[in-house]
């Protein structure tokens, strides 16, 4: 494996959103994933054939039938060898499972126990059933995104599930890594996404304390109530994304747009901003978006246009940077971020449940007959 996390060992036990998520950034990074799936299929609402799930791409499976007590001795078994184990289950669910924690660091007093929940692993709602948007509501996201006067905008399930969860269980694990090293010792880490979505909010607390910022939706600066920061429609009903928040840029996009700055209201007056919004979609629906990027090109006046998932990855820019790659006639991105040494790359595709079993088994130091006893007990699905 390639990438800054090589020979780091990770154990996931199989779940959905921000665990597989975490594994993916682990694994892109060059971590050695195993996954714990089980061997009949969970209800998990959105099933998904493996070889399209990018987020369980770079790792190797066995699947366990996690509720015999053959298979958690097989878990414990490979607990002892592991660097890192990620769980995405409610709380007390591993340790009903003779999984948890405390069992896991008794066997190995080194290990990363990694936890990942929607409401934490305490408080009032620990126990409650939830997803992305119910975390971020408590957050107070999502009632800082969409339109003035209308309903918050779920804005997909990046701030909770990726951006609140996945990735601050994964920058936890990194913490955690690089403290074993001073201490000899792992410990627990417990990623929730409320917690995660809050974090992501801090600018906009810190403004709001300062008075910068309204507690409205679409009334701000950031969040599409700015006349020089929004999606505006072009002539052929695709759109542009304007961010002028500086003068300069502000002053050099009127001028690629042929508005008379000393016509307009004010670029900070709040009270016209309806007006200044409104000549500013009237100018930009005289050219199509792509005539718009054309003549903007160059121009420093930060706009770009806004692409579908269908055409981002063939725009130019991402093309250069290689933002995206293809395995197996799948798009997906590419791993981020770069390093200048230990580049990262996709090693592995998304397995089947079972495979790389016997292979990874044996990476991390399973002799034969080890396995074949795994094998022989009938808890474990495993193939080479």
């Amino acid at each position: 494996m390639s990438g800054p996390l090589s020979g780091v060992k990770v154990l996931e036990l199989a779940s959905v959103g921000p665990g597989p998520f975490c594994g993916m950034m682990l694994a892109d990074m060059g971590a050695d994933l195993l996954r714990i799936d089980r061997i009949a299929p969970a209800d998990i609402g959105l099933p998904l054939d493996p070889k399209f799930d990018i987020m369980a791409r770079g790792r190797r499976s066995i699947g366990l039938d996690l509720k015999s007590a053959q298979a958690v001795e097989i878990v414990m078994a490979v607990v002892e060898k592991a660097d890192v184990l990620i769980e995405g289950f409610r709380p007390g669910v591993t340790e009903r499972l003779g999984l948890g924690p405390d069992a896991c660091l008794a066997r190995n007093p080194r290990l990363i126990y990694g936890r990942v929940t929607g409401w934490g692993q305490d408080g009032p709602l620990a126990q409650s059933a939830g997803h992305d948007i119910n975390y971020i509501a408590v957050s107070g996201a999502l009632h800082a995104i969409g339109g003035a006067g209308q309903p918050p905008v779920p804005p997909l399930n990046l701030i909770g599930d990726y951006g609140g969860g996945a990735m601050y269980l994964a920058f936890g694990i990194a913490c955690a890594l690089v403290e074993r090293h001073a201490s000899g010792k792992g410990q627990v880490i417990d990623a929730a996404m409320c917690d995660g979505a809050a974090s992501l909010m801090s600018i906009f607390y810190g403004r709001m304390a300062a008075g910068l910022w309204q507690d409205a939706r679409g009334i701000n600066t950031l969040d599409g109530g700015a006349p020089w920061y929004g999606v505006y429609e072009a002539a052929d009903g695709k759109y542009i994304a304007v961010g002028a928040i500086e003068g300069r840029f502000y002053r050099r996009l009127l001028e690629c747009l042929d508005l008379d700055q000393a016509s307009l209201p004010a670029q900070h007056d709040r009270t016209r901003w309806p007006e200044l919004k409104e000549a500013l979609g009237v100018a930009f629906k005289q050219k199509t978006r792509d005539e718009w990027c054309d003549l903007l090109a160059g121009c420093d006046v930060c706009c770009a246009p806004v692409l579908s998932l269908a055409e981002a990855p063939s725009h130019p820019h991402n093309r250069a940077r290689e933002t995206f790659t293809e395995r197996g006639g799948l798009v997906q991105p590419a791993p981020a971020p770069r390093f200048s040494r230990t580049a990262p790359r996709v090693e592995r595709d998304a397995p089947q449940p079972g495979e790389g079993g016997v292979a990874a088994l044996a990476d991390w130091g399973f002799d034969p007959a080890e396995i074949a006893r795994f094998r022989r007990s009938g808890a474990m699905l495993a193939q080479d």
